[in-house]
């Protein structure tokens, strides 16, 4: 996926003085658990349950389910957790960084992606990749001199994806990008209006699959309006993500990305190392990492949005049915 901000992940602004103060402190939960403590982490070596994690992130369904995730799983280990949402990467970062923030669900290639721009400036080449164990090479290369652990990635990814009507690629024997590029039939493509200069957008379905764009609907990524466009007719394909909860709802399939055109953007945990050091936060995370699958989040996203669930709710149930805490 070209680095997105959280449903907008590709924004690298400065940093002002005010980021601290655009931090929104909440308890764990909302309103099932108290706030213990505003970071400073357990520090490596100290007794299970001897310290306080603040577990940060953005604020749309997805990161505050996966914070969620994090503060609970954690809490159940022993710890104090409290969550700090904020509306998005340019201010939860250098939280990360200075230890005012523990720990932090990301994605591999999108904050790849956003420490090379700011190691090696905006217009760096990418070092992220369709490879997971590449982009979490270039990932560790770029986290560690600042002061970040980067823990390995699990099967759950949030990506760039496009979809169709169902009745479309049934009528058409379309069940991957490369059948719709096979095809020869001309696309109207509902995305951002930035699509014709995105690698892993336009430019990407023309050179990678051969898919001839007739046209673009700038719409955006993921919105109603270019998914209702889609089931209308208005337009083919939709640029959407893995884990969107809502197709269905329009009559819409992915297409696979069978010639991995996306960039991995697997989900993984990543800590403040000096923060965050203690062996067993690893464990704990790592736990949950290997259990979630892409499938998994798309349901919990599915809950919230459609189920209009709480996310802590949805969160704490997971955790339950998978046993990786106690009920």
């Amino acid at each position: 996926m070209t680095a997105r901000t959280p449903r907008s992940r590709t924004a690298l602004l400065a940093i002002g003085a005010a980021t601290a103060l655009a931090l929104s402190l909440t308890a764990c939960g909302g309103d099932t658990l108290e706030e213990e403590g505003n970071g400073g982490g357990s520090g490596e070596g100290e007794e299970r349950g001897g310290g306080s994690l603040t577990i940060g992130g953005a604020n749309f369904t997805e990161a505050t389910i996966m914070t969620e995730l994090y503060a609970q799983i954690l809490a159940d280990a022993g710890y104090d957790t409290t969550i700090t949402s904020t509306d998005g990467r340019e201010l939860y970062a250098p939280e990360l960084e200075s230890g005012a923030i523990d720990v932090v669900p990301e994605y591999a290639a999108t904050l790849t992606e956003y420490l090379n721009a700011q190691v090696n400036g905006p217009e760096a080449e990418p070092v992220a990749t369709s490879d997971i164990d590449e982009t979490l090479a270039a990932l560790r290369e770029l986290a560690e001199p600042r002061g970040l652990t980067v823990l390995d990635a699990g099967e759950a990814v949030d990506q760039n994806a496009f979809a169709v009507r169902a009745d479309f690629a049934a009528e058409h024997g379309l069940e991957t990008l490369s059948d719709l590029g096979e095809s020869g039939l001309p696309v109207r493509l509902a995305a951002g209006e930035d699509c014709p200069e995105r690698p892993f957008c336009q430019p990407g379905l023309e050179e990678t699959y051969g898919i001839d764009i007739e046209a673009l609907d700038p719409l955006g990524v993921g919105t109603v309006q270019s998914k209702q466009a889609v089931a209308d007719g208005d337009d083919d394909l939709a640029l959407v993500t893995t884990t969107d909860a809502t197709l269905e709802d329009f009559g819409l399939v992915l297409l696979e990305d069978d010639q991995r055109l996306q960039l991995a953007d697997n989900l993984l945990p990543v800590l403040n190392t000096e923060s965050a050091g203690d062996p067993e936060i690893a464990e704990t995370l790592g736990r949950l990492t290997e259990t979630l699958t892409t499938e998994d989040l798309t349901e919990l996203n599915r809950q919230v949005d459609s189920e209009r669930r709480k996310a802590d709710e949805v969160a704490r149930d997971y955790l339950v049915e998978q046993g990786l805490i106690d009920g």
